[in-house]
């Protein structure tokens, strides 16, 4: 498998995650969570990796436990910059990513053509955990209004009007917003339900926001409805489900579905 990937790419396969810090100045991590980020260095990873080398730690991580891995690799000589992205799956084939970009300046300089071989834009957030935090702030602001734009799309349906319709006039109006743009009748409308981001990423994603919140006092009282609601989707449709099946747990509520009639 990781020598048929590697041909795929143009890259070389390597025996195991020693091997590959030590091959490597530059090392890119894209995983589930922080912790399996930890798991990965504990693997072997640390162990092979060079004073001097650089983490692009481009998971959406926890802000806390990312700034724990950069001491740790700070006490081998390694930087760390938190990166994490946004755009989707389609941004992502096309290179074209948002990237957020936390960390000492010289290593985002160090890291700027890399990310930028990913992402049309690298936005320099701050301190090392400081993209991790934004990443995670951003999926709430969208996660918000992925969830209202739903509820009036139901409300809609129940008045008479067209979901597909009211799509068009929210993109046409002031109401507009990532999800309707995007999401709505490509992945909700149409059924699909397949954006290629899940469910489970997006209430974790979520339960950074609020743990960042509480760690500065912040209330945020919409901020934690919204992650609930995220979870009890999670809950309620089982493991596996996209993110965009939010939706089914709305019209489960409304006792109405938005898709094509």
């Amino acid at each position: 498998m990781t020598s048929r990937f590697a041909a795929e790419i143009g890259g070389t396969a390597v025996p195991d995650l020693r091997a590959l810090g030590a091959a490597c100045d530059i090392v890119v991590t894209m995983l589930p969570t922080s912790d399996v980020v930890a798991d990965v260095l504990d693997a072997g990873l640390l162990a092979g990796l060079r004073p001097g080398a650089l983490l692009l730690e481009m998971s959406s991580g926890v802000p806390s436990k990312t700034r724990a891995i950069a001491d740790r690799l700070a006490g081998a000589g390694v930087g760390l910059v938190d990166a994490p992205v946004s755009g989707g799956v389609a941004r992502a084939e096309a290179g074209t990513l948002a990237i957020m970009a936390g960390g000492d300046a010289a290593a985002i300089d160090r890291a700027t053509p890399v990310l930028s071989a990913m992402g049309s834009s690298v936005l320099r957030t701050g301190a090392v955990g400081s993209a991790h935090a934004m990443k995670a702030l951003n999926n709430l602001v969208s996660a918000g209004g992925f969830l209202i734009g739903i509820e009036a799309l139901l409300i809609g349906r129940r008045f008479g009007l067209d979901p597909a319709v009211m799509t068009d006039v929210l993109n046409a109006s002031t109401g507009m917003n990532n999800s309707t743009q995007k999401k709505f009748k490509q992945f909700v409308i149409s059924r699909s339900f397949d954006s290629g981001f899940a469910l489970d990423l997006m209430v974790k994603d979520l339960s950074i926001a609020l743990d960042v919140a509480r760690e500065g006092g912040t209330p945020a009282p919409f901020a934690a409805l919204c992650r609930e609601m995220w979870a009890a989707a999670a809950t309620r449709l089982g493991p596996g489900q996209d993110h965009t099946a939010m939706a089914r747990l709305c019209e489960m509520l409304a006792g109405a579905e938005l898709g094509e009639e």
